[in-house]
């Protein structure tokens, strides 16, 4: 007898069903092809409006939409596993009677063998390189220079491209101690030359002034005889 799908009355169980938490087992009509026979589990309804497939049965781990002339509710009972059959027990048998042991040579028994370990070869890790020591920093070189221009000495210190003193005057006498530290006697020459030609000149500067300077005394002298 072909099983016939499910009816508007059976449907509305299932939804209820459903809304209750149970999952109501079908069974595949043969609307289904192949699938006929096979049992599977509704868990849901979808809009019967949006597709004739609203009937949603999980069937192994897929679960597939379906119409409803494709499945039926399972009979009572269906899918349960029969009771398994009670084997018959083994016979026993009766137990020998007993063995004259004087004509049964002795077996020895078999000789047990210890079970033999492999010693696994352990391979020495590689050595690990040594780690060359980071060089410290070195400090950015120092000058310090000594200048001579437009009669004037100027010291100035830079480190690197930083300057640590801009160029600053100082007295001859000063540079002269300066240079006197540089045992070069072509530097130390050359400084006493421009000391030499700066006196020289400043020499001469004060002649001049002490004529310019005795000239005026010898007018003020003249005009305080004119009184």
């Amino acid at each position: 007898m072909a099983v016939q799908g499910l009816s508007t009355d059976e449907v509305q169980q299932i939804r209820e069903s459903l809304a209750a938490g149970r999952k109501p087992r079908v069974v595949f009509t043969e609307a289904a092809g192949q699938m006929a026979g096979q049992l599977g589990q509704v868990v849901e309804l979808t809009d019967p409006a949006a597709s004739e497939e609203f009937v949603v049965v999980r069937f192994g781990r897929d679960e597939l939409p379906f119409s409803p002339t494709d499945v039926a509710i399972a009979p009572k009972g269906a899918g349960r596993r029969p009771a398994a059959e009670a084997k018959p027990e083994p016979e026993v048998a009766a137990p020998a009677g007993p063995e004259f042991v004087l004509d049964t040579p002795r077996v020895p028994a078999p000789r047990r063998e210890e079970p033999k370990v492999e010693q696994q070869q352990v391979e020495p890790k590689p050595a690990k390189r040594a780690v060359k020591a980071a060089k410290p920093k070195t400090p950015a070189g120092l000058t310090v220079t000594l200048a001579y221009a437009d009669g004037e000495w100027t010291v100035a210190a830079q480190q690197g491209a930083k300057a640590l003193a801009r160029p600053y005057v100082v007295k001859p006498a000063e540079a002269l101690r300066m240079v006197a530290l540089v045992d070069v006697p072509g530097v130390q020459e050359a400084v006493e030359q421009i000391l030499g030609a700066e006196r020289a000149e400043a020499e001469q500067q004060a002649e001049k002034l002490r004529a310019e300077l005795a000239e005026i005394e010898a007018r003020l002298a003249e005009l305080r005889e004119a009184r």
